[in-house]
């Protein structure tokens, strides 16, 4: 490949991995990122991306995309745009509304604006599995039947820790994977800004005539994962405990059902996805926005990972704690072969493998690598 890729949020966890997978592809590559203070603590640009940026295919822009100049200066001379930036996480309380949907809604719809005036028409927007809120389940009686979405789960049942959704006999629902024709249902303020992002790509798509991929990833992992920080992931969370010499404590019963993606296979999706927007003839795709689902394709728990990240640093065990949170969903795991035959993408990265990478990563000063 060849021409200029611009890449919001590109010096975030997944934005780096992808800058580089970029670069590996034969992109000129322009990083835009405003270095927000919740995700760079010290409001500068990760070592890696400041070693990059002395290359002659990498430019780096420092700049909010929420103001229009700066928006139309980021994405000028684009071919194709895969935009990253946003605000990740559930959230601490419901204060931070209004910065999700400032940062995922106004920055998204700025972003395309400024896209559709510099000219591209490719676009790889970063959504996420939340917009499905609860998996689907069948009926434990009713195997052969359709897949369906239980309504959130009662206080009751959680707190006689019966943690998995029921069906109408009282027998547990059986978790199966989501399809990208599943019905949405966003359960969190988080979730409601990704589904928004994917409207506002859809609209632009057929606006302009571009084709846009919706990404939906998964539980992403890995070197670079954000540290110290609220909005984190689990793994992080995990990590954060271990780190301290505390056992991580795992909600529920630690059954929850997940598919963790290692980061370097999510940057290597975004470039098949870019590859996939560029179509098969002139015109193909025009005005088309496709939604794809990013993950390993290996259901895990919550508890499993929590084990392994444990296993990884020699620390404690895992504590299995029966607390949980309202709102949280019990199983939610995706095919990915939308993605996979439509582009050739595969995951690469093992489980264990990228575990024990992400410890590293971490730094042995601080944990013990087994």
């Amino acid at each position: 490949m060849s021409g200029l890729l611009v890449v919001t949020g590109g010096a975030g966890f997944v934005g780096l991995p992808t800058v580089r997978a970029a670069l590996d592809a034969g992109w000129r590559v322009r990083v835009v990122d405003s270095l927000r203070g919740d995700v760079h603590a010290d409001g500068r640009p990760p070592r890696d991306l400041e070693a990059l940026a002395d290359r002659d295919d990498v430019e780096v822009v420092v700049a909010d995309v929420r103001d229009a100049g700066a928006a139309d200066r980021a994405l000028s001379g684009a071919d194709a745009v895969v935009h990253l930036a946003a605000k990740v996480g559930l959230g601490v309380s419901f204060d931070d509304a209004p910065d999700y949907a400032a940062s995922n809604g106004t920055g998204t719809a700025c972003v395309l604006a400024a896209a559709a005036r510099a000219g591209a028409r490719r676009l790889v927007l970063a959504s996420s599995m939340v917009v499905y809120g609860e998996g689907r389940y069948l009926d434990a009686s009713r195997p052969d039947g359709p897949p369906r979405q239980p309504p959130p789960r009662r206080v009751e049942d959680l707190e006689r820790g019966v943690f998995d959704p029921l069906g109408a006999d009282g027998r547990p629902l059986v978790p199966v994977l989501v399809t990208e024709d599943a019905a949405l249902e966003p359960r969190n303020v988080y979730a409601a800004t990704k589904l928004f992002q994917e409207h506002l790509a859809s609209s632009w798509a057929r606006a302009t005539g571009g084709t846009a991929a919706l990404l939906r990833y998964h539980n992403v992992y890995g070197p670079g994962l954000p540290a110290g920080t609220p909005y984190a992931g689990v793994a992080a969370l995990f990590l954060d405990a271990l780190e301290r010499g505390r056992a991580p404590r795992v909600f529920e019963d630690g059954g929850q059902r997940r598919d963790f993606v290692h980061v370097d296979d999510v940057a290597a999706a975004n470039l098949a996805a870019v590859a996939w927007s560029a179509g098969g003839g002139p015109g193909e795709r025009a005005g088309v926005a496709r939604a794809f689902n990013v993950g390993s394709g290996e259901v895990r728990t919550v508890g499993d990972l929590a084990s392994a990240l444990a296993r990884a640093t020699r620390g404690p065990e895992p504590v299995v704690s029966g607390e949980y949170r309202l709102g949280d969903v019990r199983h939610v795991t995706a095919s990915s072969e939308r993605l996979r035959a439509e582009t050739g993408w595969r995951p690469r990265v093992a489980f264990d493998d990228g575990v024990r990478q992400l410890v590293a990563a971490r730094g042995a000063s601080r944990v013990t690598v087994g």
